[in-house]
């Protein structure tokens, strides 16, 4: 049952990818929570974030909204923040027209458009930027031009696939404060998928393991290395002698 602090619920869902299966998957993301998958590489972390935006239908299962059933919200009105591992901005682009592409395909007024690129470039400081195309700009300029444009339409949810993985030791440092800020300034929840440890006990409020395409528990992440996991996530952190998982 949908409760009004729930913004996103996946409940059995199972999605086939090739021969890769998503299964099982029941989980829930409330409001202005920061939640982390953590799992290796091959986990199924990518797809079941893929899953949670819409990108694939579930065989079974379903992926709620804000209480709506996902599949029944027609893409345009689907208002989820996604920050894809590689960025994704558009090379033709500048990066201010990357960033208000969601504003430009909901029909804004360019008045609107442009006061609210303009506020959300002050808010991420990449004001200087808004004339560059992507090809000019650093990592960390980029990642927060895709930040901007995955928020600048206030979705109840974001979406994070690896977002520090690619980044230098100093920029990682200064977007975990930003993650933590974002959840402050938008008030939205945010899901984000890692093969890190120390991000997703640093940074999450709860943390889900996914081993193979399964969900193996969700704890809080100051009972990460205490909770009641099953053998294969207590292998995976290290508490057991570690098999082949």
């Amino acid at each position: 049952m949908y409760h009004s602090e729930t913004v996103l619920e996946m409940e059995n869902v199972h999605v086939r990818r090739g021969c890769f299966d998503l299964e099982g998957i029941d989980l829930s993301v409330k409001k202005r929570e920061i939640f982390a998958i953590l799992g290796k590489t091959g986990a199924g972390k990518s797809v079941l974030l893929e899953t949670a935006a819409g990108f694939h239908s579930p065989i079974c299962g379903s992926v709620r909204l804000e209480g709506r059933d996902l599949c029944c919200i027609p893409l345009n009105e689907r208002n989820i923040g996604y920050l894809y591992q590689d960025y994704s901005l558009f090379p033709h682009l500048t990066a201010g027209a990357n960033i208000s592409f969601g504003l430009r395909m909901r029909r804004k007024s360019r008045d609107e458009i442009r006061k609210r690129t303009e506020e959300i470039a002050r808010l991420f400081e990449i004001s200087g930027l808004l004339e560059q195309y992507p090809g000019t700009l650093s990592g960390g300029e980029q990642q927060r031009v895709a930040l901007a444009r995955a928020l600048i339409t206030r979705p109840p949810l974001l979406l994070l696939d690896e977002p520090f993985s690619a980044l230098d030791p100093v920029t990682k440092g200064k977007m975990h404060d930003t993650l933590l800020s974002i959840r402050d300034e938008f008030g939205c929840a945010i899901l984000f998928v890692t093969h890190n440890f120390a991000e997703a006990e640093l940074l999450a409020d709860r943390v889900a393991i996914l081993i193979r395409g399964r969900i193996s528990g969700v704890a809080e992440r100051s009972a990460l290395y205490s909770a009641d996991w099953n053998a294969e996530a207590r292998q995976f952190l290290g508490l057991e002698e570690k098999e082949d998982i």
